[in-house]
């Protein structure tokens, strides 16, 4: 059966399965991970080995995927503090005319379904974000974050 995804200059590792109506382009996906369905993957885009990207994910441009991450359902990650459509004299922007700003998930991370991450985060090792969660600032490694905006609850025993 042919593939209904638009999978177009994707570096895969060995093993990765990416189901139906995922929209990937200019990125890398690492051995063995797991992208679900409605998934969108933009360019320069790092995912590592084992991963598991769950449906109606964003990944945007400056988004990078250490191994082990989770991701679940709906997560939208976002590359711009100050998001335009159109400069002040009404011509739409270009690529050019705006500030990619990277975020950092570290390995063995997991970010609950239904969250938003800002721009400039560092999603600590083997921390795990709450679903519905806003992450505004850094989430210390093996803590436990939640709420809008997220705040530690507590840290998780290695």
């Amino acid at each position: 059966m042919e593939s209904k995804s638009n999978l177009t200059n994707v570096k895969l590792g060995e093993n990765v399965k990416v189901y139906d109506f995922v929209n990937a382009y200019g990125c890398e996906i690492g051995d063995g991970t797991k992208i679900g369905a409605f998934v969108e993957i933009q360019k320069g885009v790092k995912i590592g080995r084992n991963c598991k990207i769950s449906s109606h994910s964003f990944l945007c441009e400056g988004v990078h995927i250490s191994d082990g991450v989770f991701i679940g359902h709906g997560v939208m990650f976002t590359n711009d503090l100050f998001p335009r459509a159109v400069n002040p004299d009404g011509t739409l922007q270009t690529e050019a005319e705006w500030n990619l700003i990277e975020t950092f998930v570290e390995e063995r991370a997991s970010i609950g379904s239904g969250s938003t991450i800002l721009p400039g985060i560092t999603i600590g090792k083997g921390s795990l974000v709450g679903a519905g969660s806003v992450v505004t600032q850094n989430v210390p490694k093996n803590s436990i974050v939640a709420g809008n905006p997220a705040k530690v609850i507590r840290y998780i025993e290695e």
